[in-house]
């Protein structure tokens, strides 16, 4: 079992079975995951994005300065992030929400030995505002919260998505999902299931990635177990 994970969940999970928003019995159901394996004593840094109330490259699409628009997307992560606060508090779950963008008055400002800390007392922490700069994805936030804060693993919990596939299952019935597969394989293939950024810095970092569904129950629970689900992206010298 791993003893400390950051769990990257899609904003798009948040929304349920709408288009658009926060479902606030979908948000109920991820937290209860969530303690399921807060229970077993696992570390859970969490980061969660944003798509399901705003992406900055639509906001480009629009005409807007892609900076802006990033910058909303930022403040997107901090309402899921509050969302999923209170569904894990309400479960007795001790949670605190970190933010690399100064909203003091919901929010702790993240800091590395702060968090460290948290951790030792036993709290979910929820890493908001994505790495509190433009152009850079929640993916990448995900992967420079687990270098700096020394975690095992990055679990990316993806919406309706069982792992990583040769080509898009959406489009290709053919399309084969790979169980294993490193980080250099991934990059080379320009495989679009994960920030090449982020993949980047694992890789540098010494970092496995689990891609997995996130939304077949149980599956957070045998990922933290380590059993047999989605995709493993292993790291190689």
């Amino acid at each position: 079992m791993y003893n400390r994970v950051i769990l990257k969940i899609s904003g798009e999970a948040l929304k349920g079975n709408g288009t658009y928003g926060i479902h606030p019995i979908t948000v109920q159901g991820i937290a209860a995951e969530i303690k399921e394996i807060y229970e077993l004593g696992v570390q859970i840094g969490i980061v969660v994005g944003a798509g399901n109330l705003w992406r900055g490259k639509i906001g480009e699409e629009l005409g807007m300065d892609r900076a802006q628009a990033d910058y909303m997307g930022m403040l997107g992560t901090i309402m899921n992030g509050l969302a999923l606060q209170d569904a894990l508090e309400t479960l007795d779950v001790p949670t605190r929400v970190m933010t690399v963008l100064p909203v003091s008055a919901v929010a702790e400002p993240y800091i590395r030995r702060k968090a460290m800390r948290h951790f030792e007392k036993g709290r979910v922490l929820i890493f908001s505002g994505g790495t509190g700069s433009p152009f850079f994805s929640t993916d990448t936030a995900a992967a420079l919260r687990a270098a700096e804060l020394s975690a095992d693993i990055v679990l990316m919990a993806k919406n309706g998505t069982e792992g990583v596939f040769d080509k898009d299952p959406r489009k290709h019935k053919e399309a084969k999902m790979y169980h294993e597969i490193s980080q250099q394989e991934l990059l080379q293939a320009k495989l679009e299931v994960m920030d090449q950024t982020a993949a980047s810095i694992c890789r540098e970092n010494k970092i496995n990635i689990l891609v997995f569904n996130m939304n077949q129950p149980g599956n957070m629970k045998k990922a933290v177990l380590q059993e047999q689900i989605g995709t493993l992206v292993k790291w190689e010298e």
